[in-house]
């Protein structure tokens, strides 16, 4: 494992090759640091990280059962609490090091077919600039088939009493047994973010389809705001707040806005919700930037 600091001006960041997580990415304002995503010690888990890659895809698979092109495919759990294989390889992998400037690092790892029928090269860039920080991944097939790909990311961001999100989306996914999408409904009231809303003090584990690639999360108590945009190939979101069932060290101090290329379970839809099938050398990519701002401007 290393650790590596990124630096560009007032922002700073902090990468683990553990895992490929962020640590840590801070804003210095007026003599205060003011975290934009939950800091994390050197030796976090991903799971108690600021931020991870999801790679192959994001989320859950039914049964941890898919088919495609004919064929029947089966994943293994991939952590003790859980029974899917969760999240992809990627959070549980050691990331190398490809390149590195003050500002700027490239990192990378190889999943050879086995454990699953993913083979692949993921890439992550990861940039500081005046305009914030920007997360760059790619993943290419490297296995001998076809096979549906996603990406996205498992960002914690510092929730306050007073915390509102913005986030414009079209569909809602209900919630079912095993931490499972269920089916379309309605978006709840509290769950509307299509205009800046606080966030709910209740359990949360729920996609959202239609989003438009935009969200505002404001801080006021903290004079700021953090603007995330993504690029066209990430247009769905999955919002996380546990209870302290699920982590009795939970304070509400953080919720998870997890910008995904595809749906949760895409691999039992019939138009596979967006993930994108992959020959062997192709590649799928995608981008998130988090720009800090004052508040209010």
């Amino acid at each position: 494992m290393t650790i590596i600091d990124l630096q560009d001006g007032s922002l700073s960041a902090r990468v683990s090759t553990s895992g490929g997580t962020l640590l840590d990415y801070s804003w210095a304002v007026d003599g205060h640091r003011i975290a934009l995503l939950r800091p994390a010690p050197d030796d976090a888990e991903a799971s108690a990280s600021a931020c991870y890659p999801l790679v192959p895809f994001g989320n859950r698979i039914r049964n941890n059962r898919f088919a495609f092109e004919g064929r029947d495919y089966k994943l293994r759990p991939n952590t003790a609490s859980d029974p899917h294989y969760l999240h992809g390889d990627g959070w549980q992998a050691e990331w190398s090091i490809l390149s590195r400037q003050s500002n700027e690092l490239q990192i990378g790892f190889r999943q050879r077919e086995g454990d699953t029928p993913y083979g692949y090269e993921a890439k992550q860039t990861i940039v500081l600039s005046a305009e914030g920080l920007t997360l760059r991944m790619s993943v290419e097939n490297t296995g001998k088939d076809a096979l549906p790909f996603g990406l996205g990311w498992h960002p914690y961001f510092p929730m306050t009493p007073q915390t509102t999100l913005f986030a414009p989306a079209q569909r809602f996914w209900t919630e079912t047994e095993g931490w499972l999408p269920g089916e379309h409904a309605d978006i709840p009231a509290d769950l509307d973010f299509s205009k800046p809303s606080p966030l709910p003090r209740r359990w949360v584990n729920n996609g959202f389809e239609g989003w438009n690639g935009e969200a505002e999360i404001v801080w006021p108590e903290r004079h700021a705001s953090l603007l995330l945009t993504a690029d066209a190939s990430v247009r769905h979101a999955f919002i996380f707040i546990p209870d302290t069932d699920f982590n009795p060290a939970f304070r509400q101090d953080y919720f998870c806005f997890e910008p995904m290329s595809h749906i949760a379970n895409g691999h039992n839809l019939p138009d596979l919700g967006d993930l994108k099938i992959l020959q062997p050398g192709e590649t799928l990519a995608g981008s998130i930037r988090l720009r800090p701002q004052r508040y209010p401007q």
